[in-house]
């Protein structure tokens, strides 16, 4: 802890005891967070910490000084979440100071879904890997449409959010060939041109998941786009999102929508407490279209589809580390959160299961089929949605859906 400033240690400790001095803020430096016309935005939260000037600077360590978990700080890293998880050899508290093993395992492929340019991708995932035990990544760089038009701010923003995305798919499922499938820009035509080229990959690898952490508004029509996520052998996931209400297209009933949760951790020890549901997580009852048959089993969710259907970590005052080396002109270790981090987390846990469902029907048939079981974690604090209103509770509910998860099965 000696190179951190007071006020960022004391905000640690205070937000792992439910207190929050720090805040946490959509990545919108200044554009790449706000939902424009005809756009989409990226479901990303950054770790902040307030400034004099009234606004708030991003929390991260450059490389120069030290590399995470660093001592005394409780950020997730792979082998702590993927302990957290289930998906390694039981360890008391999955403290990310003493728990080293990340989760194996992991075949076929893995698409990412993202915005702009990102020379970077490859180098980044590498220091990433290094840094954290896991097997060189096999990755592969696309560009859906040619050189990406976005502008620099947009492109920086997109740059971490796929740093992250990438990053914790490889973490639940190392062994996964990875894409990372890059629209031109983040208009809502150029990434369904990028969904289904990432479509493509994916079914000719023989099957695996499609991760998409991004999202907007729901609107009129939306059913239209459907079609992009009907690829055979594809699972779609996507982010829940990161204020109250629904974002499209999690919505989508071909889409596994993956909400947050919190990491509640001894603020002393490190010690994994319980998890929660994240305050600013997506979810609610679709404002378009019906329940689903397979949410038939659920009553609460009514006559509409309901998300998300599964959660994962995603406040960032207990976020993930990230590095990024070009991101904002910076180049180090971010403290990054949001369902953005929710997505391809869940995208790696259902690759690394290896049961490769037949259909997005199939996948998300056997997510309801295992509601109550020991496959996930039920998540009974917390509140979500417009004021609070949607409580945590037993079985499904509107902020974590079937759960968090637990182990390999059942998914």
């Amino acid at each position: 802890m000696k190179t951190f400033s007071k006020l960022f240690v004391y905000a640690i400790g205070a937000c792992l005891l439910g207190i929050s001095p720090l805040s946490s803020a959509e990545d919108s430096r200044p554009t790449s967070g706000l939902e424009r016309s005809g756009h989409f935005r990226t479901h990303l939260r950054l770790l902040t910490v307030p400034q004099k000037s009234g606004e708030s600077k991003p929390v991260m360590r450059p490389s120069g000084t030290g590399l995470p978990p660093y001592t005394g700080y409780f950020y997730e890293t792979p082998a702590s979440l993927g302990c957290v998880y289930g998906l390694t050899k039981a360890v008391d508290n999955c403290n990310p100071q003493q728990v080293t093993t990340p989760p194996s395992g992991g075949s076929r492929a893995i698409a990412i879904v993202d915005a702009c340019n990102y020379p970077t991708a490859l180098g980044d995932l590498d220091t990433f890997s290094n840094q954290f035990g896991l097997v060189t990544p096999n990755l592969t760089v696309v560009y859906a449409d040619g050189t990406p038009n976005c502008s620099s701010s947009d492109t920086a923003g997109w740059q971490l959010e796929a740093s992250l995305d990438l990053q914790w798919a490889h973490a639940m499922a190392p062994n996964a060939e990875l894409y990372l499938v890059l629209a031109k820009n983040d208009s809502t035509t150029e990434l369904l041109k990028a969904v289904d080229l990432a479509s493509s990959y994916v079914a000719k690898a023989g099957g695996g998941q499609v991760s998409m952490s991004w999202g907007g508004s729901e609107f009129s029509g939306e059913s239209s786009y459907d079609t992009h996520f009907q690829t055979a052998k594809v699972v779609y996931l996507a982010s829940a999102g990161d204020s109250p209400g629904t974002s499209w297209p999690s919505t989508s009933p071909y889409v596994v929508a993956v909400g947050g949760t919190s990491i509640n951790r001894n603020s002393s020890t490190g010690a994994f407490l319980k998890e929660s549901v994240w305050s600013d997580t997506g979810g609610g009852p679709s404002l378009y279209y019906s329940r689903p048959s397979y949410q038939n089993v659920v009553a609460k969710v009514g006559n509409h589809r309901g998300v998300p259907d599964v959660a994962s970590a995603a406040d960032p005052n207990s976020g993930a580390w990230v590095y990024n080396s070009s991101a904002y002109g910076e180049k180090g270790w971010w403290i990054v959160g949001g369902t953005s981090w929710s997505s391809p987390t869940f995208a790696g846990i259902i690759n690394a299961a290896g049961h490769f469902a037949a259909s997005w029907t199939a996948e998300l048939t056997t997510i309801y089929g295992n509601l109550g079981t020991d496959d996930f974690r039920e998540i009974t604090n917390g509140f979500c949605g417009p004021k609070g209103g949607y409580l945590a509770a037993v079985g499904w509910d509107f902020c974590s859906g079937v759960g968090s998860n637990l182990g390999y099965s059942g998914k």
